[in-house]
């Protein structure tokens, strides 16, 4: 989010955003570095099959540590096809599901910073996955995902193309498409 006060219609929220408030984000990690450093965490307990529980409650950012009044809770399951209770989404479409939300976010967030009305967006998600890899039946074969196509619909005066590139400043998008180091620690109880 490069853009300064001048740049910004005078209304004090555009998209729901409130702008004043977006600025002096941007100014304020201008002027000190150190608060643009977020450690999101989650957590996670196995309750039998394919299904868990994953809470989300804390995070760090801004130099300091905070604490949601409610923590989330959200079920991880498999469907019956592969051989779950169907009690929440499976991890894969959490997955996709958090890109959609983040590159949603970005773009309005990013627009609201340039003076850029939205009206409405809508957005579709779909992903290719083979189970091949994650069987381990063919090395070739990647677990992940082979390919996600994602379609925005938005309803704005803006450029398609000054939207699909404020939508890609997305951390989920960067995170699921470039690589990134992940270290995994597995311990006894």
């Amino acid at each position: 989010m490069t853009t300064t006060t001048t740049t910004v219609s005078d209304k004090q929220t555009v998209n729901g955003v409130d702008v004043p408030a977006l600025l002096q984000t941007i100014d304020a990690i201008r002027a000190d570095p150190t608060l643009a450093q977020f450690k999101f965490r989650a957590s996670d307990m196995w309750l039998g099959c394919g299904l868990n529980r994953a809470t989300v409650g804390s995070f760090e950012g801004a130099n300091q540590q905070h604490t949601r009044p409610v923590s989330f809770q959200y079920h991880v399951d498999e469907p019956p096809v592969l051989l779950g209770s169907d009690k929440g989404p499976n991890p894969v479409e959490f997955a996709i599901m958090a890109l959609l939300g983040c590159l949603t976010n970005t773009m309005v967030y990013h627009a609201a910073s340039r003076g850029i009305e939205i009206d409405h967006v809508e957005s579709q998600v779909e992903g290719d996955l083979d189970l091949h890899g994650f069987l381990g039946l063919d090395p070739k074969v990647r677990s992940g995902y082979q390919e996600i196509r994602v379609k925005l619909r938005v309803k704005s005066d803006a450029d398609v193309e000054l939207l699909k590139k404020l939508a890609q400043k997305s951390p989920v998008y960067d995170t699921i498409s470039n690589p990134v180091r992940i270290v995994v620690d597995v311990e006894k109880m």
